[in-house]
Protein backbone atom coordinates (compact mmCIF):
# COMPACT_ATOMS: atom_id res chain seq x y z
CA UNK A 1 0.00 0.00 0.00
CA UNK A 2 1.27 3.41 -0.55
CA UNK A 3 2.65 5.11 2.05
CA UNK A 4 0.36 7.94 3.75
CA UNK A 5 1.33 11.57 3.12
CA UNK A 6 1.99 13.70 6.01
CA UNK A 7 1.73 17.91 6.24
CA UNK A 8 3.74 19.65 8.22
CA UNK A 9 1.13 20.59 10.30
CA UNK A 10 0.70 16.62 10.85
CA UNK A 11 4.67 16.90 12.32
CA UNK A 12 3.81 19.17 14.05
CA UNK A 13 0.68 17.95 16.12
CA UNK A 14 2.96 14.68 16.33
CA UNK A 15 5.45 16.47 18.72
CA UNK A 16 3.22 18.88 20.79
CA UNK A 17 4.73 17.96 24.13
CA UNK A 18 7.80 19.61 22.84
CA UNK A 19 6.20 22.82 21.78
CA UNK A 20 6.56 26.65 24.25
CA UNK A 21 3.73 28.46 24.95
CA UNK A 22 4.49 30.53 22.20
CA UNK A 23 4.45 27.64 19.25
CA UNK A 24 1.12 26.68 21.00
CA UNK A 25 -0.25 29.94 20.63
CA UNK A 26 1.43 30.14 17.00
CA UNK A 27 -0.36 26.37 15.90
CA UNK A 28 -3.69 27.36 17.41
CA UNK A 29 -4.42 30.50 15.07
CA UNK A 30 -3.19 28.20 12.15
CA UNK A 31 -5.01 25.81 13.17
CA UNK A 32 -7.95 28.40 13.40
CA UNK A 33 -7.05 29.93 9.63
CA UNK A 34 -7.01 26.60 8.46
CA UNK A 35 -10.58 25.61 9.94
CA UNK A 36 -11.94 29.16 8.56
CA UNK A 37 -10.49 28.40 5.10
CA UNK A 38 -11.84 24.81 4.58
CA UNK A 39 -15.38 26.24 6.35
CA UNK A 40 -15.51 29.12 3.30
CA UNK A 41 -14.63 26.44 0.95
CA UNK A 42 -17.62 24.19 2.16
CA UNK A 43 -19.60 26.71 2.69
CA UNK A 44 -19.79 28.66 -1.13
CA UNK A 45 -20.58 24.61 -1.98
CA UNK A 46 -24.64 24.63 -3.65
CA UNK A 47 -25.00 21.09 -2.02
CA UNK A 48 -25.35 20.28 1.39
CA UNK A 49 -22.65 18.91 3.32
CA UNK A 50 -23.31 16.73 6.59
CA UNK A 51 -21.48 15.00 9.33
CA UNK A 52 -23.62 12.67 11.44
CA UNK A 53 -22.69 9.86 13.48
CA UNK A 54 -24.99 6.27 13.56
CA UNK A 55 -27.66 8.04 15.78
CA UNK A 56 -27.70 10.76 13.26
CA UNK A 57 -26.39 13.49 15.55
CA UNK A 58 -24.89 16.51 13.28
CA UNK A 59 -21.49 17.17 13.73
CA UNK A 60 -21.17 19.57 11.20
CA UNK A 61 -23.37 21.20 8.67
CA UNK A 62 -22.56 23.58 6.19
CA UNK A 63 -24.92 26.96 4.86
CA UNK A 64 -26.48 24.98 2.29
CA UNK A 65 -27.10 22.30 3.99
CA UNK A 66 -28.94 24.38 7.13
CA UNK A 67 -30.74 26.32 4.60
CA UNK A 68 -32.15 22.83 3.40
CA UNK A 69 -33.34 20.99 6.27
CA UNK A 70 -33.65 24.26 8.41
CA UNK A 71 -31.11 24.11 10.83
CA UNK A 72 -30.76 26.78 12.99
CA UNK A 73 -26.68 28.37 13.74
CA UNK A 74 -25.15 26.82 16.39
CA UNK A 75 -27.49 24.30 16.69
CA UNK A 76 -25.27 21.71 18.19
CA UNK A 77 -26.53 18.31 18.94
CA UNK A 78 -29.49 18.67 16.49
CA UNK A 79 -30.62 14.94 14.70
CA UNK A 80 -31.33 14.55 11.12
CA UNK A 81 -33.97 12.11 11.86
CA UNK A 82 -35.66 14.37 13.64
CA UNK A 83 -35.40 17.43 10.76
CA UNK A 84 -36.29 15.09 8.35
CA UNK A 85 -38.99 12.66 9.81
CA UNK A 86 -39.42 9.40 8.14
CA UNK A 87 -35.70 9.17 7.05
CA UNK A 88 -34.20 6.73 9.70
CA UNK A 89 -37.26 4.65 9.53
CA UNK A 90 -36.78 4.29 6.01
CA UNK A 91 -33.35 3.93 5.71
CA UNK A 92 -33.67 1.42 9.03
CA UNK A 93 -36.08 -0.59 6.55
CA UNK A 94 -33.13 -1.12 3.88
CA UNK A 95 -29.45 -2.33 4.06
CA UNK A 96 -28.09 -1.08 7.01
CA UNK A 97 -28.20 -4.45 9.11
CA UNK A 98 -27.19 -6.10 6.28
CA UNK A 99 -24.34 -4.17 5.93
CA UNK A 100 -23.17 -4.35 8.91
CA UNK A 101 -23.71 -7.95 8.74
CA UNK A 102 -21.37 -8.18 5.35
CA UNK A 103 -18.31 -5.64 6.11
CA UNK A 104 -19.56 -2.12 6.53
CA UNK A 105 -22.69 0.11 5.43
CA UNK A 106 -23.37 0.46 1.92
CA UNK A 107 -23.81 3.65 0.05
CA UNK A 108 -26.90 5.00 0.34
CA UNK A 109 -29.21 7.46 -1.92
CA UNK A 110 -32.68 8.70 -1.26
CA UNK A 111 -34.66 11.27 -2.83
CA UNK A 112 -38.42 13.03 -0.42
CA UNK A 113 -39.80 15.40 0.33
CA UNK A 114 -39.77 19.01 2.79
CA UNK A 115 -42.05 20.67 3.99
CA UNK A 116 -40.20 22.57 6.36
CA UNK A 117 -38.42 25.47 6.21
CA UNK A 118 -40.28 25.07 2.60
CA UNK A 119 -41.69 22.65 0.46
CA UNK A 120 -38.50 21.03 -1.88
CA UNK A 121 -37.74 17.74 -3.27
CA UNK A 122 -34.06 16.66 -1.82
CA UNK A 123 -31.65 14.17 -3.08
CA UNK A 124 -29.76 12.22 -0.66
CA UNK A 125 -26.04 10.41 -0.84
CA UNK A 126 -24.60 9.09 2.40
CA UNK A 127 -21.19 7.41 2.07
CA UNK A 128 -19.73 5.58 5.48
CA UNK A 129 -16.55 6.93 6.85
CA UNK A 130 -14.55 6.12 9.74
CA UNK A 131 -12.07 9.46 10.53
CA UNK A 132 -8.99 8.75 12.30
CA UNK A 133 -9.13 10.97 14.93
CA UNK A 134 -12.40 9.64 16.50
CA UNK A 135 -14.09 6.14 17.18
CA UNK A 136 -17.27 5.08 15.40
CA UNK A 137 -18.67 5.30 12.59
CA UNK A 138 -19.43 8.78 10.55
CA UNK A 139 -21.46 9.33 7.95
CA UNK A 140 -21.27 12.01 4.81
CA UNK A 141 -24.33 13.48 3.86
CA UNK A 142 -24.76 15.11 0.58
CA UNK A 143 -27.83 16.71 -0.01
CA UNK A 144 -28.89 18.41 -3.09
CA UNK A 145 -32.38 20.47 -3.90
CA UNK A 146 -33.64 18.72 -7.08
CA UNK A 147 -37.07 21.24 -6.32
CA UNK A 148 -36.38 22.74 -9.71
CA UNK A 149 -34.74 19.60 -11.76
CA UNK A 150 -37.76 17.33 -10.92
CA UNK A 151 -40.27 20.36 -12.64
CA UNK A 152 -38.25 20.99 -15.44
CA UNK A 153 -38.19 17.31 -15.67
CA UNK A 154 -41.58 16.70 -15.61
CA UNK A 155 -42.24 19.33 -18.22
CA UNK A 156 -39.53 17.66 -20.43
CA UNK A 157 -40.98 14.07 -20.10
CA UNK A 158 -44.87 15.39 -21.40
CA UNK A 159 -42.79 16.83 -24.06
CA UNK A 160 -40.23 13.63 -24.68
CA UNK A 161 -42.97 11.62 -24.50
CA UNK A 162 -44.57 12.97 -27.84
CA UNK A 163 -41.50 13.45 -29.57
CA UNK A 164 -40.18 10.47 -28.66
CA UNK A 165 -43.16 8.56 -29.54
CA UNK A 166 -41.46 7.89 -33.12
CA UNK A 167 -38.65 6.39 -31.73
CA UNK A 168 -40.04 4.21 -29.46
CA UNK A 169 -42.14 3.23 -31.88
CA UNK A 170 -39.08 2.12 -34.14
CA UNK A 171 -37.40 0.51 -31.55
CA UNK A 172 -40.91 -1.28 -30.58
CA UNK A 173 -41.53 -2.37 -34.30
CA UNK A 174 -37.91 -4.13 -34.48
CA UNK A 175 -38.87 -6.06 -31.82
CA UNK A 176 -41.61 -7.23 -32.84
CA UNK A 177 -39.84 -8.16 -36.30
CA UNK A 178 -38.72 -11.33 -35.20
CA UNK A 179 -41.51 -12.73 -33.48
CA UNK A 180 -43.76 -12.14 -35.90
CA UNK A 181 -41.76 -13.37 -38.41
CA UNK A 182 -41.59 -16.65 -36.67
CA UNK A 183 -45.19 -16.88 -36.09
CA UNK A 184 -45.81 -15.99 -39.83
CA UNK A 185 -43.50 -19.12 -40.46
CA UNK A 186 -45.18 -21.45 -38.31
CA UNK A 187 -48.78 -20.47 -39.09
CA UNK A 188 -48.04 -21.46 -42.53
CA UNK A 189 -46.63 -24.93 -41.67
CA UNK A 190 -50.03 -25.41 -39.35
CA UNK A 191 -51.86 -24.53 -42.86
CA UNK A 192 -49.71 -26.71 -44.71
CA UNK A 193 -49.78 -30.26 -42.23
CA UNK A 194 -53.93 -29.14 -41.63
CA UNK A 195 -54.52 -30.01 -45.14
CA UNK A 196 -51.83 -32.98 -45.12
CA UNK A 197 -53.43 -34.24 -41.40
CA UNK A 198 -54.20 -37.84 -41.70
CA UNK A 199 -52.46 -39.41 -38.61
CA UNK A 200 -51.88 -38.90 -35.03
CA UNK A 201 -47.72 -38.04 -35.48
CA UNK A 202 -48.78 -35.23 -37.71
CA UNK A 203 -51.22 -34.11 -34.68
CA UNK A 204 -48.16 -33.91 -32.45
CA UNK A 205 -46.06 -32.22 -34.87
CA UNK A 206 -48.87 -29.66 -35.39
CA UNK A 207 -49.15 -29.03 -31.61
CA UNK A 208 -45.50 -28.11 -31.20
CA UNK A 209 -46.02 -25.34 -33.97
CA UNK A 210 -48.78 -24.02 -31.63
CA UNK A 211 -46.85 -23.94 -28.89
CA UNK A 212 -44.02 -22.30 -30.09
CA UNK A 213 -46.48 -19.41 -31.39
CA UNK A 214 -47.95 -19.32 -27.90
CA UNK A 215 -44.94 -18.56 -26.36
CA UNK A 216 -44.12 -15.91 -29.16
CA UNK A 217 -47.25 -13.83 -28.24
CA UNK A 218 -46.33 -13.77 -25.06
CA UNK A 219 -43.26 -12.23 -25.83
CA UNK A 220 -45.20 -10.01 -27.97
CA UNK A 221 -47.20 -9.18 -24.93
CA UNK A 222 -44.64 -8.35 -22.69
CA UNK A 223 -42.99 -6.28 -25.28
CA UNK A 224 -46.12 -4.10 -25.93
CA UNK A 225 -47.22 -3.90 -22.44
CA UNK A 226 -43.86 -2.45 -20.90
CA UNK A 227 -44.25 0.24 -24.13
CA UNK A 228 -47.84 1.36 -23.20
CA UNK A 229 -47.40 1.48 -19.64
CA UNK A 230 -44.05 3.71 -20.38
CA UNK A 231 -46.11 6.02 -22.41
CA UNK A 232 -49.68 6.46 -21.42
CA UNK A 233 -49.90 5.34 -17.50
CA UNK A 234 -53.56 4.84 -16.16
CA UNK A 235 -54.24 6.81 -13.04
CA UNK A 236 -54.62 3.74 -9.77
CA UNK A 237 -57.80 2.91 -9.12
CA UNK A 238 -57.37 2.97 -5.45
CA UNK A 239 -58.73 0.37 -3.19
CA UNK A 240 -57.78 -1.55 0.47
CA UNK A 241 -54.83 -3.47 -0.66
CA UNK A 242 -52.87 -5.79 1.87
CA UNK A 243 -49.47 -5.56 0.63
CA UNK A 244 -48.40 -9.11 1.73
CA UNK A 245 -51.40 -10.49 -0.61
CA UNK A 246 -50.48 -8.74 -3.19
CA UNK A 247 -46.25 -10.10 -2.76
CA UNK A 248 -47.63 -13.60 -2.20
CA UNK A 249 -49.71 -14.05 -5.42
CA UNK A 250 -46.51 -12.58 -8.04
CA UNK A 251 -44.24 -15.58 -5.53
CA UNK A 252 -46.66 -17.65 -6.31
CA UNK A 253 -47.01 -16.93 -9.98
CA UNK A 254 -43.24 -17.21 -10.27
CA UNK A 255 -42.84 -20.10 -8.26
CA UNK A 256 -41.71 -22.45 -11.08
CA UNK A 257 -39.36 -19.92 -12.70
CA UNK A 258 -37.34 -19.19 -9.31
CA UNK A 259 -37.25 -23.41 -8.70
CA UNK A 260 -35.90 -23.29 -12.06
CA UNK A 261 -33.58 -20.73 -11.67
CA UNK A 262 -33.00 -22.64 -8.19
CA UNK A 263 -33.42 -19.56 -6.66
CA UNK A 264 -34.50 -19.44 -2.82
CA UNK A 265 -37.24 -16.90 -1.43
CA UNK A 266 -37.31 -16.15 2.37
CA UNK A 267 -39.71 -13.92 3.97
CA UNK A 268 -40.91 -11.85 6.81
CA UNK A 269 -44.64 -11.28 5.73
CA UNK A 270 -46.70 -10.85 8.85
CA UNK A 271 -50.54 -11.51 8.12
CA UNK A 272 -51.56 -8.54 10.69
CA UNK A 273 -49.82 -5.83 8.11
CA UNK A 274 -51.61 -2.65 8.03
CA UNK A 275 -53.90 -2.24 5.05
CA UNK A 276 -53.04 0.57 2.34
CA UNK A 277 -55.14 2.65 0.00
CA UNK A 278 -53.16 1.29 -3.49
CA UNK A 279 -54.50 -0.10 -6.95
CA UNK A 280 -53.88 -3.74 -6.84
CA UNK A 281 -53.06 -4.48 -10.45
CA UNK A 282 -50.29 -1.71 -10.43
CA UNK A 283 -48.77 -2.80 -6.92
CA UNK A 284 -48.21 -6.26 -9.05
CA UNK A 285 -46.67 -4.67 -11.42
CA UNK A 286 -44.05 -2.97 -9.17
CA UNK A 287 -43.35 -6.24 -7.42
CA UNK A 288 -43.38 -8.00 -10.86
CA UNK A 289 -40.30 -5.76 -12.25
CA UNK A 290 -38.48 -5.88 -8.65
CA UNK A 291 -38.42 -9.42 -8.68
CA UNK A 292 -37.36 -9.87 -12.19
CA UNK A 293 -34.66 -7.60 -11.56
CA UNK A 294 -33.13 -9.55 -8.86
CA UNK A 295 -33.64 -13.45 -10.79
CA UNK A 296 -31.59 -11.51 -13.50
CA UNK A 297 -29.05 -10.38 -11.06
CA UNK A 298 -28.36 -13.56 -9.31
CA UNK A 299 -26.60 -16.60 -10.26
CA UNK A 300 -28.10 -20.37 -9.44
CA UNK A 301 -28.10 -20.70 -5.80
CA UNK A 302 -28.99 -17.27 -4.98
CA UNK A 303 -31.46 -15.64 -2.05
CA UNK A 304 -34.06 -13.24 -1.96
CA UNK A 305 -35.19 -11.99 1.09
CA UNK A 306 -38.36 -10.11 1.47
CA UNK A 307 -39.17 -8.59 4.71
CA UNK A 308 -42.55 -6.03 5.37
CA UNK A 309 -43.06 -4.17 8.50
CA UNK A 310 -44.78 -1.33 9.63
CA UNK A 311 -44.79 2.07 12.11
CA UNK A 312 -47.37 4.31 13.09
CA UNK A 313 -47.67 5.95 9.80
CA UNK A 314 -45.92 3.56 7.17
CA UNK A 315 -45.56 0.19 5.63
CA UNK A 316 -42.26 -0.84 4.58
CA UNK A 317 -41.13 -3.42 1.95
CA UNK A 318 -37.41 -4.20 1.97
CA UNK A 319 -36.43 -6.90 -0.99
CA UNK A 320 -32.57 -7.78 -0.73
CA UNK A 321 -31.03 -9.67 -3.45
CA UNK A 322 -27.68 -11.63 -3.46
CA UNK A 323 -26.82 -10.72 -7.11
CA UNK A 324 -23.47 -8.88 -8.40
CA UNK A 325 -24.99 -5.33 -6.93
CA UNK A 326 -25.07 -2.30 -8.53
CA UNK A 327 -21.63 0.09 -10.07
CA UNK A 328 -21.44 3.11 -7.46
CA UNK A 329 -21.43 5.24 -11.18
CA UNK A 330 -24.83 3.83 -12.21
CA UNK A 331 -26.72 4.29 -9.11
CA UNK A 332 -27.93 7.63 -9.53
CA UNK A 333 -29.49 6.59 -12.84
CA UNK A 334 -31.21 3.88 -11.54
CA UNK A 335 -34.78 5.90 -12.35
CA UNK A 336 -33.50 7.58 -15.62
CA UNK A 337 -35.49 6.39 -18.82
CA UNK A 338 -33.97 4.16 -20.90
CA UNK A 339 -30.61 3.51 -18.84
CA UNK A 340 -30.23 0.10 -18.18
CA UNK A 341 -27.13 -2.41 -17.46
CA UNK A 342 -28.61 -5.57 -18.68
CA UNK A 343 -27.92 -6.76 -21.91
CA UNK A 344 -31.59 -6.85 -24.52
CA UNK A 345 -32.91 -4.45 -21.09
CA UNK A 346 -35.22 -1.65 -22.03
CA UNK A 347 -34.39 0.28 -19.27
CA UNK A 348 -38.36 1.27 -18.05
CA UNK A 349 -38.74 -1.31 -15.54
CA UNK A 350 -37.70 0.80 -12.58
CA UNK A 351 -38.91 4.07 -14.14
CA UNK A 352 -42.34 2.24 -13.98
CA UNK A 353 -41.85 1.42 -10.10
CA UNK A 354 -40.75 4.84 -9.30
CA UNK A 355 -43.65 6.55 -11.06
CA UNK A 356 -46.07 3.86 -9.87
CA UNK A 357 -45.18 4.94 -5.64
CA UNK A 358 -45.30 8.45 -6.67
CA UNK A 359 -48.89 8.03 -7.81
CA UNK A 360 -49.35 6.01 -4.78
CA UNK A 361 -47.51 8.90 -2.56
CA UNK A 362 -44.81 6.53 -2.12
CA UNK A 363 -41.13 6.36 -1.65
CA UNK A 364 -38.96 3.66 -3.83
CA UNK A 365 -35.33 3.73 -2.54
CA UNK A 366 -32.08 1.61 -3.10
CA UNK A 367 -29.12 0.59 -1.44
CA UNK A 368 -25.97 -1.26 -3.13
CA UNK A 369 -22.70 -2.90 -2.76
CA UNK A 370 -20.80 -4.85 -5.38
CA UNK A 371 -20.22 -8.47 -4.77
CA UNK A 372 -22.69 -7.98 -2.22
CA UNK A 373 -26.02 -7.51 -3.59
CA UNK A 374 -29.28 -4.93 -3.60
CA UNK A 375 -31.56 -3.89 -1.64
CA UNK A 376 -34.99 -1.94 -2.74
CA UNK A 377 -36.86 -0.31 -0.09
CA UNK A 378 -40.51 0.89 -1.08
CA UNK A 379 -42.11 2.78 1.94
CA UNK A 380 -46.16 3.38 1.37
CA UNK A 381 -48.59 5.51 3.48
CA UNK A 382 -51.24 3.71 5.58
CA UNK A 383 -54.52 3.53 4.85
CA UNK A 384 -55.70 6.46 7.36
CA UNK A 385 -53.04 8.60 5.49
CA UNK A 386 -53.81 11.13 2.67
CA UNK A 387 -52.49 9.78 -0.44
CA UNK A 388 -50.96 12.80 -1.98
CA UNK A 389 -50.64 12.43 -5.99
CA UNK A 390 -47.01 13.50 -6.85
CA UNK A 391 -46.83 14.97 -10.51
CA UNK A 392 -44.25 13.66 -12.31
Amino acid sequence: MPAKKHSSLDKVLGRLDQLDHSDLQNLVQRLARERAMLEAVFDTLQDGVLVIDADGAIDYANDAASRLIGLQAGAAGATLWRLVPGLRASLDGGAGKRGRKDGGPPLVTREFELSYPQPRTVRLYMVPFEPRERAGQRYAVILSDITSEKKSTAEMIEHERTSSVLLLAAGVAHELGNPLNSLTIHLQLIERRLKKLRESKEARALEDSIRVCEEEVARLDGIIRNFLEAIRPRPPDFAEVNVVEVIEDVLRFHARELENRRLRVDGELPASTPLISADRNQLKQVFINLLKNAMEAMPAGGRLSIKVRADDESVFVALADTGAGIKTEDLSKLFSPYHTTKAGGHGLGLMIVQRIMRDHGGHVGIESKEGVGTVVTLQFPQKHRRVRLLKH
